[in-house]
């Protein structure tokens, strides 16, 4: 075949691959027009923090700052059957404690939502560590196999789940948090070590007396009680080693009864009291810590 030709073919075959093209093209533009409307997905970037919530309160950042955490949301129902379901519950729970606590003055709350949406059980901690918080409480509703189960209970972390939490913390931070108001980043390796072991210890310790406070306060209210002492347990929401922190299951929504009482404003509200009365109660007692 002469060079000619060649090129004549080579021309015919860049003129049908465009023709192609565009009759695709067309083709796809004519069908995404008949569509009223286009749905679009902005993700972040792996790794991005989730932004931090509003914080009620006086503006005074010397005043305690609490942050409450209703559990689950979005697409997370938690437990519960029907149309009763836990992230609605401790939603509502959450809300009316930070009423309480507002209505008393003196301190701040934020909550980790205040509407129904999803947020990572590892965000929920790392909200109150960057808020600097006093005080973490996550708010449940707790669920078992047998109906007769009830009452509530009161969570803190367990010494196996505070010791991984503590390893991952320092494995994350790598020298370049803060730990009680140090940086990291100006001390040695051995000395950061022992800031952190010692802010684990006193975190735990004021965990623990905190969630004591909540059962005697449940105890005077007359509310019933799963458990007379804290719970133990590696859950991801109390894995802030630097941070008091405590879960509260306000009771069992896989019972009737109990359910009835957890729907209920008045349920609620007893709930929301007897909390605020023993965050009030450990916030007086650790005062300046």
């Amino acid at each position: 075949m002469s060079r000619s030709m060649q090129i004549i073919f080579a021309f015919v075959a860049v003129l049908a691959l465009l023709a192609a093209a565009i009759a695709i093209g067309g083709t796809f533009m004519a069908r995404a027009g008949a569509y009223d409307y286009v749905v679009r997905f902005d993700l972040p970037p792996v790794g991005t923090p989730v932004g931090l919530p509003r914080v009620d309160g006086p503006a005074d950042a010397s005043r305690p700052l609490v942050v409450i955490d209703p559990g689950h949301g979005g697409f997370d129902p938690g437990a519960g059957q029907g149309v009763l379901k836990e992230k609605t519950v401790a939603l509502q729970i959450a809300l009316k404690l930070r009423d309480a606590l507002l209505a008393g003055g003196g301190l701040r709350v934020a909550l980790t939502r205040d509407t129904d949406r999803f947020i990572a059980l590892e965000d929920r901690p790392d909200i109150a560590r960057r808020l600097n918080a006093d005080l973490f409480i996550s708010i449940h509703a707790d669920s078992a196999e047998a109906e007769s189960a009830r009452g509530a209970s009161v969570y803190v972390l367990s010494e196996k789940g505070s010791s991984q939490a503590a390893e991952r913390f320092a494995a994350r931070e790598n020298g370049a948090g803060r730990v009680n108001g140090v940086a990291l980043t100006r001390t040695s390796a051995e000395v950061g070590a022992i800031l952190l072991d010692l802010s684990q210890r006193g975190a735990q310790a004021r965990s623990a007396q905190a969630a004591t406070l909540l059962l005697r306060e449940l105890r005077e209210a007359g509310l019933a009680m799963h458990r007379e002492h804290p719970e133990t347990a590696s859950l991801v929401v109390l894995k802030a080693p630097d941070i008091p922190s405590i879960l509260f299951e306000t009771g069992y929504i896989n019972n009737p009864e109990e359910a009835a009482i957890l729907a209920s404003p008045a349920g609620q509200d007893a709930r929301a009291q007897v909390a605020a009365r023993a965050v009030r109660a450990y916030l007086a007692r650790n005062a300046g810590a």
